[in-house]
């Protein structure tokens, strides 16, 4: 059986933008999921708010392409109202967008969120790991 893992935006980003501590276990999470290691999921959410980040560093058209590159390589979780209904009722999350990224873990039926950020996942359903402990594995 195949492990499934919903890929946090930071973790993404520290990829795409080489952020030089975490770049390669990144990059290394990345490449076990188009290795066919694990099956990785991103939020749809992330797309938007990725584009929007990155803009600092890529253009319009190398934005599009590289997050085109990710849904071809990713399965995409989308949101809709059930799920944005739970993240705003969750008041045990202090962040909403982590609640909706918890959401979407849960409804791709995922084993782990990787993130760079597992304290913000302490109440989360889907327990929440590093891409180091997620390569350790």
């Amino acid at each position: 059986m195949v492990i499934r893992i919903l890929i946090d935006t930071n973790v993404l980003l520290d990829y795409l933008l080489e952020h030089e501590l975490f770049f390669e276990d990144a990059k290394e999470v990345i490449l076990s999921c188009i290795d066919g290691k694990a099956r990785g999921c991103i939020a749809a959410h992330s797309i938007p708010n990725m584009f929007f980040i990155l803009r600092k560093d890529y253009n319009s058209k190398e934005r599009r392409e590289v997050l085109l590159n990710l849904c071809k390589i990713f399965d995409v979780e989308g949101i809709d109202k059930a799920k944005l209904i739970s993240g705003l009722v969750n008041e045990e999350f202090s962040d909403f967008e982590d609640c909706v990224q918890m959401e979407c873990a849960k409804s791709y039926e995922a084993d782990y969120i990787v993130t760079r950020n597992t304290s913000d996942y302490a109440t989360s359903e889907v327990k929440a790991i590093t891409p180091k402990e997620y390569l350790e594995m």
